[in-house]
C-alpha cells in the first residue's frame, strides 16, 4: 500500500509542508494490465500496409518438369532465368502482409482505468521507479510533489534549476549521456540516435513550463487531465520518476472521484 501523506517542497527543494494523497497512491500495482493497455494505446499509430496480390506473379515463368537435369522452379520462357516462386529473385513472397489485418488491438474501459490508477501509483513507489532505471539517489520523496510556483516557470534553465534542487538532475543526465552510448549501436531507421527516458512534470495549468521543461533531454510535461498510461509507463514498464505540482495532487483526487 502507498503512503498517506507526502511532503511538499518549494522550488529550492525545501520542505514547505505535506499534502494528503490521493487513494490512487494506494492502487495495487498491476504491470500485466498496464503493458496490455500501453499496447493498445501504440495499436492504433499502426499503419495498415500490405502487398499488391500480384506481386512477383506478372511473369511467363513456369517449371518445365522433371528429365532435363535442372531444378523444376519456373523459369521465364526463353531463357534459364528464374521467378514466380518464393524465395526466388522478383519472385512472390509466401505470406505477404494483407492490409485489411485488423492491426488494432481493445482493451476494456475499466481495464484501461485500472491501468492508469495502477501507472499512477508507481510513480508513488522508490521500488518501482527504480526498477524502471531512473536514477534516484539524491531524489527527496515520493511521490516528489513541488509547490506551484513550478507551473509559472518559463525559461529552460529555470526549470534546471528546479531539478537540481529537487534531486531529479541526476536523471536528465543519465538521459543525455544515453544518446552517446546508444548512437553508434543500431540507431534505427528515420532517427540519428535513441535516447532513454527521462522524468516526467505534471502540473494543473501551463503557465510556461510546458514550453520551458521540453527542450531538456528526456523530460516531457503533462497537464494531469492529460495523463495517459503511455505518459506514466513508456514502453509498458511502469514507474517513471515523475514531479508532481500540488494542485496536480488535489486535482488527481478529483478526477478519479468524476471516473469512478
Amino acid at each position: 500500500m502507498g503512503k498517506a501523506t507526502s511532503k511538499v517542497f518549494d522550488l529550492e527543494g525545501k520542505t514547505v509542508g505535506k499534502i494528503r494523497l490521493p487513494s490512487v497512491f494506494s492502487t495495487p500495482l498491476r504491470p500485466d494490465v498496464v503493458k496490455r493497455a500501453v499496447v493498445a494505446m501504440q495499436s492504433r499509430r499502426f499503419q495498415a500496409q500490405g502487398r499488391d496480390p500480384m506481386a512477383g506473379k506478372r511473369t511467363t515463368a513456369e517449371s518445365r518438369g522433371v528429365g532435363l537435369g535442372v531444378a523444376r522452379v519456373p523459369r521465364v520462357k526463353g531463357s534459364m532465368r528464374a521467378g514466380f516462386g518464393v524465395s526466388i529473385v522478383g519472385g512472390h513472397q509466401a505470406h505477404p502482409p494483407r492490409s485489411e489485418k485488423r492491426t488494432v488491438k481493445k482493451i476494456p474501459r475499466k481495464e484501461m482505468r485500472l491501468a492508469l490508477r495502477s501507472a499512477v501509483a508507481a510513480t508513488g513507489r522508490k521500488e518501482s521507479v527504480v526498477t524502471r532505471g531512473h536514477v534516484v539517489e539524491d531524489v527527496r520523496d515520493f511521490p516528489l510533489v513541488v509547490s506551484d510556483e513550478i507551473e509559472n516557470l518559463k525559461r529552460t534553465k529555470q526549470v534546471r534549476e528546479v531539478l537540481l534542487n529537487l534531486g531529479v538532475w541526476g536523471d536528465v543526465f543519465r538521459v543525455r549521456e544515453s544518446r552517446n552510448v546508444r548512437a553508434g549501436k543500431g540507431k534505427g531507421r528515420g532517427r540519428r540516435f535513441k535516447q532513454a527516458v527521462g522524468p516526467l512534470i505534471v502540473v494543473a495549468r501551463n503557465g510556461g513550463v510546458v514550453e520551458a521543461g521540453r527542450n531538456l533531454p528526456g523530460v516531457e510535461v503533462a497537464l494531469v487531465d492529460g495523463l495517459n498510461v503511455e505518459l506514466l509507463a513508456p514502453g509498458t514498464h511502469m514507474g517513471r520518476l515523475t514531479v508532481w505540482s500540488q494542485s496536480a495532487i488535489e486535482r488527481m483526487n478529483e478526477r478519479f472521484v468524476e471516473a469512478g
